[in-house]
């Protein structure tokens, strides 16, 4: 009888496929803390950049770059090959003809290159209120990049934002002196989201492969507050007194147009505030973890006041 020799049985496990996730607007305040989390996460990236200076070193040395816009069919037929999830932010143009064709601008060829080459997720900050029957401006823009989007035949997540309250930081001299300006009536309440909650829940989804259809995600603070109850709650972070002024409609149209915004600009941007002061946001309930505006003020907008002028 011989004895037989052990048999080593080596068992191999399937490796895991890593997606490919592609992020425009990289540079921008969502597109780099989307890009930074995926990144710190060990996820796969293709970034699209005008500028590829802007990029942090941290950024460009494990991703892939795309130089160019993602309006450009060219760039985007380099940047979705063999791409696994799509993320789009339309960038801002103030000097847009006509704000509704410049956000289609960027959706055609993005529908169109999504289809071409089959990628399975998109999502796209787009803003709460869809459904809203009366122009709204900038976000009547966003809705119909929705719409097309949607027919693009991926899956399709629509990150519903409310008012940015990163907004706010266009006035934080004067938050400083003690004031605050906004069209809303005073005492109406206004949906308000931290633009680190996009961040967040983009990151998440483009991480899933497991996610099918189309859907609105509404992204916000679980509480709304009106223009004097914000005024409040930056007094006591900020621990001076900030006071709200509501801005005339004819105000708010004059601001912009001295600082060079086009017609079609101007215009949507009244229509938006017109269609914010008429509730196109549906009313908070309460629920959800998404930060509150006193958690961005105790964070964000007092760090953004105390910081030295130079550093603004």
């Amino acid at each position: 009888m011989t004895r037989s020799e052990p048999v080593l049985l080596i068992v191999t496990q399937p490796r895991q496929h890593r997606i490919m996730i592609v992020i425009t607007t990289p540079t921008g305040i969502i597109g780099a803390a989307v890009a930074e989390s995926l990144n710190a996460a060990g996820q796969a990236l293709r970034l699209i950049v005008r500028d590829p200076a802007k990029l942090p070193p941290r950024l460009t040395q494990p991703a892939e770059v795309v130089v160019g816009s993602h309006n450009d069919p060219a760039v985007l037929d380099q940047a979705l090959t063999g791409a696994d999830a799509l993320f789009i932010v339309v960038p801002p143009n103030f000097r847009a003809d006509d704000v509704t064709e410049y956000y289609l601008g960027f959706a055609r060829p993005i529908a169109d290159a999504v289809r071409v080459h089959e990628v399975p997720r998109v999502v796209a900050v787009s803003s709460l209120g869809r459904g809203f029957t009366q122009p709204a401006g900038m976000l009547s823009a966003a809705w119909a990049m929705d719409d097309v989007l949607e027919s693009s035949g991926a899956a399709y997540r629509s990150l519903q934002a409310a008012f940015f309250m990163e907004n706010l930081l266009h006035q934080r001299d004067s938050i400083t002196t003690g004031t605050f300006t906004m069209t809303a009536d005073p005492d109406s309440e206004v949906a308000t989201v931290a633009c680190t909650d996009i961040a967040d829940a983009a990151a998440t989804l483009l991480s899933d492969a497991t996610w099918t259809g189309s859907q609105g995600i509404p992204i916000r603070d679980p509480h709304d507050h009106t223009p004097r109850q914000l005024g409040q709650i930056m007094s006591d972070a900020l621990r001076r007194s900030v006071v709200y002024r509501q801005s005339t409609f004819a105000e708010y149209r004059e601001s912009y147009a001295a600082h060079g915004a086009s017609p079609a600009t101007v215009q949507g941007l009244v229509e938006m505030a017109e269609a914010q002061a008429a509730g196109v946001y549906p009313p908070a309930d309460g629920t959800g973890n998404g930060t509150t505006f006193a958690e961005w003020c105790a964070t964000v907008l007092t760090r953004a006041v105390t910081a030295p002028a130079a550093s603004r």
